[in-house]
């Protein structure tokens, strides 16, 4: 009867699909790759592929496996999943994080494979890195704590041994935070310390690792699971690690009923061991996977989608050669908006003052969002948004478990926790319970009057709404397990969902979505960040350049339809202005902007002003003939494609001996490290190059963009 329903509800849902999310859903069974770009319905594809395959018999729903990266992202699933009639049961699909899975999985086949030594879960690093950080003669301070977990979360999910840490960071060439055989002696004494005398601690990296080595090395363990899950659909696949790969590969085994979904263009945790490698290969390790591309954006407006285009359009490298050329779907919008600031406290301000506007115009506060490239830039805007009586969260950063009232908050439910007469409600009940402890502490029934007073409650009754949202999921969670979850959100600075303005990290930001985003601080040396550049501006990690690109594409596209996307000249107010906008920016910026550095032509009674031709960089007047050339100040930094270089020289040194000619005489070195630095498409922006003209133009200008188009497409 299930199955009826299922079918029927899946020929309703098909017709509403597009060609392309059709042909996904409709792939026969087997390996198939769906490259989704941002805003082009890749969750509603991917659950009605596993509703085809239920219904048209090609595997049950409860041996479907379903996982992705974060509970929120596995929440969605589960909820588009009973909305077919397919989750939220036993016998039904599951869907859940990968961690999650091996955490069900390892507590199941555990005493087949350890027998009866005992383990608890590990959902606080922290003090046994403190732990084993002192005695490697390191300090213990939060932000130590914080890069040498960091560190050792990287090595476990590229499947890096202790003993092996410092060899392959040389190898690698990798920026430790700290002196290579200092932190493989804390990785060391960190595995030490998870083994007591009570039995051992296993942190979420080490359920992954087990599951794994469970389903390699008992044959027994395998053949159970094996039979108990044979489809398997993997989300943002462009996220997964190493040790994430083997963990799949261990479920799969010689089977190959797979569905991956991912966009290698949102790659942009590759600090946590993430690599595109998996979905870039996907079609190599399996020749007969169908392989499908979603570009139509039904998310953003055109003008939002034609910005992101041209941010992405500019990457390069392999992951480029895949990029998605997006389409939008939905009725236009204002254009992106553009804006530079003497400082940031001006910047802050102007955001606050927008934000204010928009409110005025009926946006909700919970959809508008300020993102920013490193945590430490939010207090500028918690602190303007506060002066302007506006409420706000802070998504990935300290601000909701550091606050005074949330503390109070947390440490209230522990006390009750900690009480001899504590009912036992578990799942949807446990909502009223910490309701009831909270209105101890002051959450009222409604929401009070008052700027503090608002955000007090705001972030009482956010704990409650989490409480709910976990209950919802998990029907068994008691009180210990919320408090569990708590401590869980605080160290990786995940806080619950406020209504109000969210300021977060381009990093926490992937996945979510808005109606209005401000992209704030997109200034050299921030975006991208600092150390993928040199003393001098140049570049000195080329992979990492592309990351930072594509961090500032996953921020464009976070917005339905208002973004705007500003910088500041200065730190601090009345500061020296010594900062510039982001190269990513360069091209970006539309004439008519105030933001924009072109000089308009002007008269006097004496007739047109010598206007000088400016920096694309800075706005400063360019006073050589090798900076005009250029485009740029000669201290300004270079955004030079090397290889792109290399391959016009090539040319230039072929066509100047055919034609019999210097080499200087077809262009200057000057004009190839002009065109290398600003890869012009077409025929109007090559002739804006000075030293090429119409008659340059049209005897090598078709060689010249082929070569441009070659490079930045392969």
């Amino acid at each position: 009867m299930v199955r009826v329903t299922v079918a029927a509800t899946q020929k309703l849902r098909l017709d509403e699909l597009d060609a392309e999310q059709a042909a996904a859903v409709r792939a026969p069974r087997g390996p198939v790759c769906v490259l989704a770009g941002a805003g082009t319905g890749k969750t509603r594809t991917i659950t009605h592929r596993i509703g085809h395959l239920v219904s048209a018999g090609h595997v049950r729903a409860d041996q479907v496996l379903a996982v992705t990266f974060t509970a929120r992202a596995a929440g969605e699933l589960r909820s588009r999943l009973r909305a077919l009639g397919l989750g939220g049961e036993a016998g039904q699909v599951q869907a859940r994080t990968f961690h999650a899975a091996a955490l069900r999985q390892l507590k199941y086949f555990w005493p087949q494979v350890v027998g009866d030594v005992p383990w608890k879960l590990l959902d606080r690093k922290f003090p046994i890195v403190a732990q084993a950080a002192g005695r490697a003669g390191l300090a213990t301070d939060t932000d130590t704590l914080r890069d040498l977990t960091g560190e050792i979360e990287w090595a476990k999910g590229s499947l890096i041994a202790p003993e092996d840490y410092a060899a392959v960071v040389a190898r690698l060439q990798r920026d430790a935070p700290f002196e290579a055989s200092k932190v493989a002696a804390v990785y060391s004494g960190y595995e030490s310390l998870k083994t007591t005398a009570e039995g051992l601690w296993l942190d979420f990296d080490d359920l992954l690792l087990h599951t794994a080595a469970a389903l390699e090395d008992y044959t027994s363990v395998a053949e159970e699971f094996r039979g108990r899950y044979r489809s398997f659909v993997v989300d943002e696949y462009q996220d997964v690690t190493p040790l994430q790969q083997r963990v799949l590969d261990a479920w799969l085994g010689e089977r190959d009923d797979l569905t991956v979904v991912g966009d290698a263009n949102q790659t942009i945790y590759s600090f946590t061991g993430a690599s595109p490698a998996f979905l870039l290969d996907f079609s190599r390790r399996f020749p007969e996977a169908t392989v499908i591309r979603l570009e139509r954006d039904y998310r953003s407006t055109p003008q939002v989608v034609s910005l992101a285009n041209r941010v992405i359009g500019a990457a390069r490298g392999r992951i480029a050669g895949t990029r998605l050329q997006l389409i939008g779907q939905r009725p236009d919008g204002p254009e992106p908006a553009f804006a530079e600031y003497d400082d940031e406290p001006a910047e802050a301000a102007a955001v606050a003052a927008a934000v204010t506007k928009l409110l005025a115009k009926g946006v909700p506060a919970a959809e508008i969002a300020v993102l920013y490239r490193i945590n430490a830039q939010s207090e500028a805007y918690e602190q303007a948004l506060t002066e302007a009586g506006i409420p706000y969260q802070v998504r990935g950063g300290e601000g909701f478990f550091n606050r005074t009232d949330v503390r109070q908050a947390v440490q209230a439910l522990r006390q009750a926790a900690a009480r001899d007469d504590l009912p036992d409600a578990r799942g949807i009940e446990l909502v009223n319970l910490v309701r009831a402890v909270l209105a101890r502490i002051g959450l009222t029934v409604e929401e009070p009057v008052g700027v503090q007073a608002r955000e007090r409650w705001s972030a009482l009754m956010a704990l409650v709404n989490l409480t709910e949202e976990l209950g919802t999921h998990e029907p068994t969670l008691d009180f210990g397990g919320l408090l569990r979850e708590l401590a869980a959100r605080a160290e990786a600075r995940h806080p619950p969902t406020v209504q109000g303005v969210t300021l977060a990290s381009l990093h926490a930001a992937k996945g979510l979505e808005w109606d209005a985003v401000f992209l704030v601080g997109l200034a050299d040396g921030t975006l991208p960040i600092q150390h993928v550049l040199g003393h001098d501006g140049a570049v000195s990690d080329e992979a990492a350049l592309e990351e930072e690109r594509r961090l500032l594409y996953v921020g464009v596209t976070r917005a339905r339809e208002h973004l705007q996307l500003s910088w500041a000249l200065a730190r601090s107010e009345g500061g020296r202005k010594v900062r510039r906008r982001s190269r990513f920016l360069i091209g970006l910026v539309p004439d008519d902007s105030p933001a924009s550095r072109i000089a308009p032509n002007t008269t006097d009674r004496r007739g047109p002003k010598r206007v000088h031709p400016t920096c694309r960089v800075c706005g400063r007047p360019l006073l050589n003939t090798q900076a005009t050339m250029l485009g740029r100040c000669t201290r300004c930094p270079a955004d030079v494609d090397t290889e792109l270089l290399a391959a016009l020289q090539e040319w230039r040194r072929d066509k100047a001996e055919s034609l019999k000619l210097p080499h200087f005489v077809v262009f200057s070195d000057t004009t190839l490290t002009a065109i290398a630095e600003q890869r012009p498409a077409d025929d109007r922006a090559l002739v804006a190059i000075p030293g090429i003209g119409a008659k340059k133009l049209q005897t090598y200008g078709a060689d010249v963009l082929a070569i441009v188009r070659s490079r930045l497409n392969g």
